[in-house]
């Protein structure tokens, strides 16, 4: 059953639909010309088209649109720059250098500028061959190309505009399964035989990936319209769905608390087996929400949690006759009841359609929880110095794509050593642990692939089933390519040596040159990271840690206000709370790319990870104690209370001033009259215990602060 699920909301996911969109976009020119006995015009318009693909990344239509259009206008201008120069070693050389320079330059303006950068590339490199270009002429080469971008533009959009509604669905349902995924990984805090710091670890790394896909659902949601002007029900439900996720993933965020001490004081219990258990099951549930979205199919729900709830309460209500304080278990519990409440709430929006039609959220305050990007040159400019992580990018694809072309030039081996610089080009990364994975997974998939290619080459011979091999490839390799980078080029390899079969080509020999030409490529580009202005994380992380620190203050100052019974803003909370999983994210990311660089180059390691846990940790503490404060029952806080709050603000400024924030002003409280005695009240030492963790918290990463 779970195999058949996962196969079918691989089928329904966007990642499937990009490889028929794509595949269908790439082939039929070709198809159609070869009928008509014109295959040469057909290849070179599928070009065209395959290249401006690479900028039909996900996003609002006029993102996509305007991408496109630019792609189109910059791969034209270089098939005809190149078209016109391809005669001259020389030129060509001086070419490779500015181009690749300018257009790995693009990445200042984010994901999809620099996917427009890419493809321009790409036509650079493959229009290099004099004898592609000889077969149409210059400016009939140039035309072609530019009438097969136009036309996958066309078809792309077109899609679009079918189904508006389809790639925000399925990118919503996919962010569910990965929230799925850290519930699930939460679970585990409360199986005793569970080693808590690899657990923290894959608790970090799952939480930059539900971070990246939020971010591109928000794009895909908040920025677009239709999504949140449309007067039918289908946008809004999509945002209010999406909504409610990242509250529950918030929730989720605050189940947390000292698992090692309730490990202690309840392990001998059956307790904790009643909390992973049901855990468990809403990470199940929200699985199979997340694939009937991704199916487009209405939701029916997995399991109901009446009785497993009402079960465990009864084995928590049991440790009161044992003695054993456990307000802290009925405070995990309520917050478990809130998120299956949350989930109930998303099923009913598709059992009653019209409570989707419930006012959201102003779409003014929409808006500020995305990104926008800002296109000035002024940014560029900004960016023309060693001390910019992307101007020494770009400066190593220029001049190792120079090498790769000399190399190509001097050691010819065959006739399409233009993929040394394909394979310089997609490996070569702005990180040196990006560029040693892409090396690896470059290395495997093609090597695997050739042989898979060579031997299906030799064993078929009809040419209709290699036909629907070449079809099932080609679907292969752009479904993957943004899922898993190593089985789309293990499905690339072969598809490309079908495709050379199909034109006359000898089969053995282009697997054979693929394979060199690849490792000389992934040797130059490996030996560039190290060689070339290489950028080693240690460099930067201190930067990421200052920022999350920034944010985990701004953070506890809003939960803060909420506990002076200030006027407390929803909208400004969720922001705030936006900003400390975005920088969280951030820096997880940066500690991952470090653990893949050398030993040599990994400064301060230990330190690091036990700040990137007790961040996670931090934010977690300020999560559950503003969950806490949501309740009915609100305890009054005193002058212990206050003295706390100041005490942790005080010390969070402190290390952010440490981090190189010599100018951070701390904020001043204003707490009105509370009563200075000490109340024994449950709830309230229960307040006070979790303020003295986060005050306890802070101090820990105050002593893991590495001395720059």
């Amino acid at each position: 059953m779970n195999q058949s699920r996962e196969i079918k909301s691989f089928i329904f996911s966007q990642y499937f639909s990009d490889g028929l969109r794509i595949t269908f976009g790439v082939l039929l020119p070709s198809l159609v010309f070869y009928k008509l006995d014109q295959l040469s015009i057909g290849l070179t318009i599928s070009l065209g088209a395959l290249c401006v693909s690479i900028a039909d990344n996900p996003g609002p239509l006029v993102h996509k649109r305007n991408g496109m259009l630019f792609c189109n206008l910059f791969i034209l201008i270089t098939a005809v720059l190149t078209s016109l120069i391809n005669w001259s070693p020389i030129l060509i050389g001086l070419e490779i250098l500015i181009l690749c320079f300018f257009f790995s330059f693009f990445s200042v303006y984010g994901n999809r500028a620099s996917s427009i950068g890419t493809a321009a590339l790409f036509i650079m490199i493959l229009t290099i061959d004099e004898n592609l270009v000889a077969n149409n002429g210059v400016w009939n080469h140039a035309l072609y190309i530019l009438v097969g971008g136009i036309w996958y533009t066309l078809l792309s959009m077109s899609l679009s505009q079918i189904s508006p509604y389809r790639l925000p669905q399925q990118a919503l349902g996919e962010c569910i399964r990965e929230v799925a995924k850290f519930v699930k990984i939460k679970s585990d805090f409360y199986n005793l035989k569970t080693v808590h710091e690899s657990n923290y670890k894959k608790l970090v790394e799952q939480q930059v990936v539900v971070h990246q896909h939020q971010d591109d659902v928000r794009e895909l949601l908040f920025k677009s319209r239709l999504m949140v002007k449309e007067s039918t029900n289908t946008g809004r439900l999509l945002i209010l769905v999406f909504v409610d996720i990242v509250d529950l993933f918030d929730q989720s965020m605050a189940t947390h608390y000292d698992y090692q001490a309730i490990r202690n004081t309840f392990g001998r219990t059956n307790v904790l087996d009643g909390f992973k258990d049901i855990i468990v099951k809403f990470s199940e549930e929200l699985e199979n929400l997340s694939y009937f979205i991704i199916s487009n199919d209405k939701p029916e729900r997995l399991h109901h949690y009446k009785e497993a709830l009402d079960a465990l309460k009864l084995n928590i209500d049991k440790l009161e006759e044992l003695e054993i304080s456990n307000l802290v278990l009925k405070k995990i519990l309520i917050n478990i009841r809130n998120m299956a409440s949350r989930v109930r709430k998303i099923y009913s929006y598709y059992d009653n359609p019209q409570l989707a039609g419930n006012s959201i959220r102003r779409i003014e305050d929409l808006k500020k929880f995305v990104s926008h990007q800002d296109f000035d040159l002024k940014i560029m400019k900004d960016n023309l110095t060693f001390e910019s992580s992307i101007f020494r990018h770009s400066v190593r694809v220029a001049l190792m794509c120079l090498i790769g072309f000399l190399v190509s030039k001097l050691f010819p081996f065959g006739h399409h050593s233009y993929w040394i610089l394909l394979t310089i080009l997609v490996i070569l990364k702005p990180a040196f642990s990006l560029t040693k994975q892409r090396n690896i997974e470059r290395l495997i998939g093609t090597l695997c692939g050739g042989v898979a290619g060579a031997l299906i080459l030799i064993v078929v011979k009809d040419q209709t089933t290699l036909f629907v091999f070449l079809l099932i490839f080609m679907v292969g390799t752009f479904s993957f390519q943004r899922l898993n980078y190593v089985v789309s080029v293990l499905f690339m390899t072969p598809y490309i040596l079908i495709l050379f079969s199909f034109l006359g080509e000898n089969n053995l020999l282009i697997a054979q040159e693929r394979i060199v030409d690849t490792f000389i490529g992934s040797f130059i580009a490996l030996a560039a990271s190290f060689i070339i202005l290489p950028n080693w994380e240690y460099h930067h992380l201190s930067n990421f840690m200052r920022e999350a620190l920034i944010a985990n203050y701004h953070y506890l100052l809003k939960v803060t206000d909420e506990l002076a019974d200030k006027p407390f803003d929803l909208t400004l909370y969720k922001l705030a709370r936006k900003d400390v999983y975005v920088s969280s994210a951030n820096l997880g990311s940066a500690f991952q790319r470090m653990q893949s660089e050398p030993k040599s180059k990994q400064q301060n390691i230990k330190e690091i990870h036990s700040f990137v846990v007790m961040n996670h940790m931090l934010s977690s503490y300020t999560a559950t104690l503003f969950n806490n404060l949501q309740t009915t029952d609100k305890p009054v806080i005193n002058e212990s209370h206050i003295k706390l709050i100041r005490k942790s603000l005080y010390s969070l400024s402190e290390i952010i001033k440490k981090l190189g924030t010599q100018d951070f002003m701390e904020k001043e409280i204003r707490f009105p009259e509370f009563p200075s005695d000490e109340s024994n009240s449950k709830d309230q030492l229960l307040l006070f215990e979790q303020l003295d963790s986060i005050n306890k918290l802070i101090l820990d990463i105050q002593k893991v602060i590495p001395n720059n």
